[in-house]
């Protein structure tokens, strides 16, 4: 039965995605149904497989690894301050955004990342049926941060198209940057936090493919990554150091702002008519939640999750999880996990587009006029990722 329910929420995506589709003679339908076989498979061999959990228990251990090494430098700035038994979230899990984005400078200054970046999404056009500067994008935002990401590409964004514009910026706001996923496997299994991001990859060029289709001419179809000014070793280390803050900082200041704001709305809606907001979400979000393979009792507390990251950020919706977290079954935690990692949440429109606008003011402004249809394909790509692990766990 649930996996009639989940086929009937995958049709569901599909038929929303065609819904706003303008050029639906341009999708290519071989394309869709190969990336979707690679979603499966991933899918299982990360969750299912025994190669999968070593490979996931090993970069869990990296992780695990550079944590622990972040915090020395954490413990030595701020030791002391919390009391004993106590674990900050500033302290704990923003803060080693510091030390990652470094190791990140790292590889950027000495070629490493770009390198892998450029031939990794090299092989995937060959998957997509889409452009080398489309493939080379989804994989940078993946490892850079989805503002850095257009730096690179800067050359070419007066030259793109709006519908080349908008798989760029739906990459973006699919995938998450690799500054953060030590923060997120703090807050979520780290099987789930890998899995998200490799299925989000492939799920952002189907969903695009279907809403958004268009033809690469071969004459358009070029990379040219922007190199960085040339710095000495030292001056990139102090820039990504002071980077990296400013991320922990601005994750940090919305969390104090969206928490306390969505503790206010629900004490105003629970005083005035007896549920909370979050609780009025959750009867919206359900029967999405229930096609994504919830089973129905549980449908209405993780709607309510999954409307949480849409109106404010992940990190809120996270922190709300595992508030709950022991009252929900292991199989609708695995699914509700993997639909948070990403980027698709209304502030995103905004982050997006001033990253564009700062580089090219035209495409900023191209950017801004379809940021709702931005948000919507993008919280299309994280259902497809739930239901793909909804039907393999």
């Amino acid at each position: 039965m649930r996996y009639l329910i989940s086929f009937c929420g995958l049709l569901l995506v599909f038929g929303l995605a065609l819904l706003i589709s303008k050029n639906r003679k341009e999708i290519k339908y071989k394309n869709i149904i190969l990336m979707l076989i690679i979603q499966f498979l991933l899918a299982a061999l990360l969750l299912n497989t025994k190669f999968g959990y070593v490979l996931i228990k090993g970069i869990a251990n990296v992780f695990d690894h550079l944590l622990s090494y972040a915090n020395t430098g954490i413990s030595f700035v701020f030791g002391g301050l919390a009391n004993k038994g106590e674990s900050p979230f500033f302290i704990d899990v923003l803060l080693p955004i510091v030390f990652i984005s470094v190791l990140i400078g790292i590889l950027q200054h000495f070629k490493i990342l770009p390198f892998f970046m450029k031939w990794v999404g090299l092989l995937i056009s060959k998957v997509n049926g889409m452009g080398k500067l489309e493939s080379y994008n989804a994989v940078a935002s993946a490892m850079v941060g989805q503002s850095e990401v257009f730096i690179t590409v800067k050359k070419q964004l007066d030259m793109l198209t709006p519908q080349r514009m908008y798989t760029l910026c739906a990459s973006a706001m699919s995938t998450v940057s690799m500054a953060i996923v030590g923060a997120y496997m703090t807050m979520i299994e780290p099987k789930y936090v890998v899995t998200a991001i490799v299925l989000n990859l492939f799920g952002g060029f189907i969903i695009v493919s279907i809403i958004n289709p268009y033809k690469v001419e071969e004459s358009e179809d070029i990379l040219t990554i922007e190199d960085e000014d040339k710095q000495t070793f030292f001056q990139m280390l102090g820039e990504y150091i002071m980077d990296g803050f400013k991320v922990a900082i601005i994750v940090g200041a919305m969390l104090i702002g969206f928490v306390a704001l969505m503790d206010l709305i629900n004490s105003l809606f629970d005083m005035v008519i007896g549920i909370s907001f979050q609780g009025i979400l959750g009867y919206i979000f359900a029967p999405i939640a229930f096609l994504m393979g919830v089973p129905w009792a549980e449908a209405v507390s993780a709607g309510g999750i999954m409307a949480t990251k849409l109106v404010t950020n992940e990190f809120v919706a996270m922190i709300s999880l595992g508030e709950v977290s022991e009252s929900m079954s292991a199989r609708t935690l695995g699914i509700i996990s993997v639909f948070l990692v990403s980027f698709a949440n209304f502030s995103s429109i905004g982050i997006i587009s001033g990253a564009v606008k700062g580089l090219s003011e035209k495409q900023g402004n191209v950017v801004a006029r379809f940021g709702l249809k931005l948000l919507f394909g993008a919280t299309l790509v994280s259902i497809l990722t739930a239901i793909v692990v909804g039907l393999v766990i």
